[in-house]
């Protein structure tokens, strides 16, 4: 399908039903995003490859002498809008049908529609999860399972917040000038095209998280993107709220600045534990002091995780945002009571751990968690709709402190690594058939959980570190359990291609950016 703008070219299978959100307007529009940023999107994501090697030349990231001026200033941001007030519990899924109706109806304060992590962007799930959008904001979305059993949305509903992907993925399947379009620009730019006016109609507002960034500069690009959308559509300025998800090593010595850019149209912050765990195996891989234990020991209690919790809070209350915490990946089990009475006591800990630290709310990945979470911050709060009065004035974080990777008594088990290996594969190859929100071991996995694991088996053979027993990993050792592992999956599905992806990503001399780029060329049409 060629459409009428000059050089944009749809290479995407389309159906008829497509043509509601692929219209020439919209499509004019996200060429026209493309047209203004790309260039630059594409020079930040160069710097982060300077950075890097920076990084691997021993140059350890710090707060920013050329602004200290931001850090220094009294400024604020925006006011916040009423129906963003109060976000005490956020619940998070992909842009899938069902699973959007029964997030809007969880009973959370806030739903965030997700394009990017807990998605695997095939383009049949990118296109209809913008019409499950579209239809979400008019109040129209509804679903009928195979078995006849009807869902729609209830009277009342969360607030609805968007993630596009990252600035570093493409949209292949929309080439401009012959280039793929940036996934980013295509994911917002839809979604605001065919939903700002009418967010606004309704009391709302076109609202935002935005994932991956990792330097002040790539928040800067973001409210250039906004402030040029609202021009063209006539939307007044400031009507978009964004809420930055800190989940980058490199973001967290940035945090005053990455708010500052976007000032004028900032909610807040998001503590993105599983992609920040990720970011620092990832910036310190070649580095054996970082190296770290099972990922169950990596808890939000180790030096580094609470350091950079205890900044963001202060942060954001020092300059008027919420402080969002992190996710509740735990998923109940309808069969086991004593699995569920374990990880409930969990949950509850580490939402008492978040209230107690500041946060304003949190996330959870399942609906059957909500009422949960909701009881601890209700408890805490009261009728407060947030606690950004909690200025966390006795908060001193220091650089070392952020990458202080310290945790007492850790060690590498054989049984953390074979659940790397494990989540691995059955993550990748849920992903590979269109799933990119995978219940696996009773925990909600996404991209940012698969990460984590596939990093740390790389990390670990690079700077060969010892099993408790004292076994030092090695890529024999890997692909050992690797295959071990396999065999107890069996072959249907597309374990193949999975176990290919995963070996290739964790046994390469070079550490891989995401696994989800060589991923995706499975998965394009």
């Amino acid at each position: 399908m060629t459409t009428t703008i000059p050089n944009l070219e749809i290479i995407g299978k389309t159906k008829p039903e497509y043509a509601e959100i692929l219209t020439p307007q919209a499509l004019f529009f996200v060429a026209a995003l493309n047209h203004k940023f790309n260039g630059t999107r594409l020079a930040l994501l160069e710097r982060r490859k300077e950075r890097q090697a920076e990084l691997n030349a021993g140059r350890l990231p710090g707060f920013l002498p050329e602004t200290e001026d931001v850090r220094s200033g009294a400024w604020k941001v925006a006011e916040c809008p009423r129906d963003l007030q109060d976000r005490r519990v956020e619940i998070t899924g992909p842009v899938e049908r069902k699973m959007m109706i029964n997030a809007l109806n969880s009973g959370a304060k806030v739903f965030m529609a997700d394009l990017e992590d807990s998605l695997s962007p095939t383009w049949p799930n990118v296109v209809e999860g913008q019409i499950c959008l579209y239809e979400a904001v008019r109040r129209k979305l509804t679903f009928t399972s195979p078995e006849g059993k009807a869902y729609k949305l209830n009277d009342e509903i969360a607030v609805l917040l968007v993630r596009p992907r990252g600035w570093h993925l493409n949209e292949d399947h929309v080439l401009m000038e012959g280039k793929p379009v940036s996934a980013s620009l295509f994911d917002f730019g839809l979604y605001f095209f065919h939903n700002a006016k009418e967010c606004a109609a309704r009391g709302t507002g076109p609202y935002f998280y935005l994932p991956k960034m990792e330097n002040h500069l790539e928040a800067r690009l973001w409210n250039d993107v906004f402030t040029f959308a609202q021009e063209q559509l006539g939307v007044p300025h400031g009507t978009i709220r964004a809420t930055a998800l800190l989940e980058t090593i490199l973001a967290a010595f940035e945090m005053e600045e990455i708010l500052y850019e976007l000032k004028d149209h900032a909610s807040g912050l998001n503590a993105g534990r599983w992609d920040y765990i990720f970011s620092l195996i990832k910036k310190f891989s070649n580095f054996s002091q970082y190296t770290l234990p099972d990922r169950a020991q990596v808890t939000m209690n180790v030096p580094f995780m609470r350091a950079y919790c205890d900044l963001l809070v202060n942060t954001c209350h020092r300059r008027g945002a919420h402080a969002m915490g992190g996710m509740a990946a735990f998923i109940p089990s309808r069969k086991d009571a004593e699995i569920n009475k374990v990880a409930m006591a969990k949950v509850t800990e580490d939402k008492e751990r978040e209230t107690k630290q500041g946060f304003d709310g949190t996330w959870v990945a399942h609906p059957d968690l909500v009422p949960l979470a909701k009881q601890v911050f209700d408890a805490h709060l009261g009728d407060r709709p947030n606690q950004k009065d909690n200025l966390r004035a006795d908060v001193s974080v220091d650089a070392k402190q952020i990458i202080d990777t310290t945790i007492p008594g850790s060690s590498i088990s054989e049984t953390g690594l074979r659940n790397n290996i494990n989540v691995g594969l059955q993550y990748i190859e849920s992903w590979l058939r269109g799933v990119g929100a995978a219940a696996i071991h009773n925990l909600m996995e996404d991209a940012a959980t698969a990460e984590i694991s596939r990093a740390q088996l790389w990390q670990w053979i690079k700077n060969k570190a010892k099993l408790a027993d004292g076994r030092v990993i090695t890529k024999e050792l890997y692909s050992e359990l690797a295959a071990d592992e396999l065999a107890k999956l069996g072959s249907g599905g597309r374990f193949k291609e999975a176990a290919k992806i995963l070996n290739d990503l964790v046994l390469n001399d070079q550490f891989a950016e995401f696994l989800t780029i060589p991923a995706y060329e499975y998965i394009k049409d």
